[in-house]
């Protein structure tokens, strides 16, 4: 019998989430995603000390400002880029990379960052199809999403907790969303005091299941992306899901696993279990955001901790770049 990994594959397309490029030739997913963690871990791995002096090398030369502050900012974008770079010679789909969480309340600025990895990509011959950009899904991220999805730029909205989040990516036409199962779990069990969920009912799965049916119904084309697991129970409970993200710990485990892999999220039965529809404005979402608390502290912490992923990363940098 095949593994649950590959009975996955059937209904589901696999991402890898990881910088990793030897976990992400291993376990042979559609596509990939990165995030400030995932780089700055990768980055810390001495095979891939290469690609950060590639990076840093690159910045040195393209920076007006040749301050080590200012080279190692730029270089963290274009760090980025060439994960993402060597990840697409692995994966036949696309790579999704992160602009500056730094900028998430920041319309324009998230525009700018996302316009300029794009010319990074297209520079060293990669296609905008197959970069997706990720954003916070903040109002301002997403309202950048929409005019970037004009250009042709696809966006990943990303640090999704609410529905109401989610209405506003599918309103906007992003490409596709990733809704945090583990860190919806996490609130959970900390708010509860709770040890654990049956993962039917685990919260970030009810999330990601509400979100599915809900954009099934009303035909929006914006795909469903679950992320941030924490078990395999999680994973198996959103089989069918348009896409997940699964870490190469998770993957390797659902590797292992046999038995039947039944489908539990369905197009074609979705229409009957969606809510009806609303429209989501800016004063609605600040109403629902405002009322969400586990959204809420969740973006924000979120926000924050990849924030802080980043200026760890350019510190590192900034060590690497005396060593050169």
């Amino acid at each position: 019998m095949a593994s649950l990994l590959e009975q996955l594959k059937r209904v589901t397309v696999v991402v890898a989430d990881t910088g990793d490029f030897a976990s992400i030739e291993k376990f042979r997913p559609q596509d990939a995603t990165t995030n400030p963690s995932l780089i700055a871990a990768a980055a810390a791995m001495p095979q891939y000390q290469g690609v950060v002096d590639n990076a840093l090398r690159w910045a040195k030369g393209e920076s007006t400002d040749k301050s080590a502050a200012a080279v190692c900012k730029r270089a963290v974008d274009r760090l980025a880029v060439e994960f993402g770079i060597e990840i697409l010679k692995v994966v036949p789909g696309r790579v999704s990379t992160e602009a500056d969480a730094r900028l998430a309340d920041d319309e324009q600025g998230s525009i700018a960052k996302a316009r300029d990895l794009i010319a990074m990509y297209e520079k060293a011959g990669v296609k905008r199809e197959r970069v997706l950009i990720k954003l916070a899904a903040t109002w301002a991220g997403i309202k950048a999403a929409e005019q970037l999805e004009r250009e042709g730029i696809h966006c990943n909205l990303t640090l999704l907790f609410g529905f109401h989040q989610a209405v506003a990516c599918a309103e906007a036409g992003v490409t596709l969303i990733s809704p945090f199962v583990g860190r919806i779990l996490d609130w959970y069990l900390k708010s509860t005091g709770r040890a654990s969920y049956p993962a039917a009912e685990d919260p970030g799965v009810l999330s990601v299941t509400t979100i599915y049916n809900y954009y099934k119904r009303h035909g929006y084309r914006t795909e469903v992306m679950g992320a941030s697991f924490r078990n395999s129970g999680e994973i198996v409970e959103l089989a069918g899901c348009d896409l997940l993200t699964i870490a190469p710990k998770l993957l390797a485990e659902l590797e292992g696993m046999q038995g039947e892999l039944a489908r539990k999220l369905d197009p074609v039965k979705a229409p009957a279990l969606g809510k009806d529809k609303i429209h989501v404005d800016r004063a609605l979402f600040d109403k629902m955001h405002a009322e969400d608390k586990m959204a809420s502290d969740k973006l924000k912490e979120g926000i924050e901790g990849f924030s802080k992923a980043i200026t760890d990363l350019e510190r590192a940098l900034e060590s690497r770049l005396a060593q050169l």
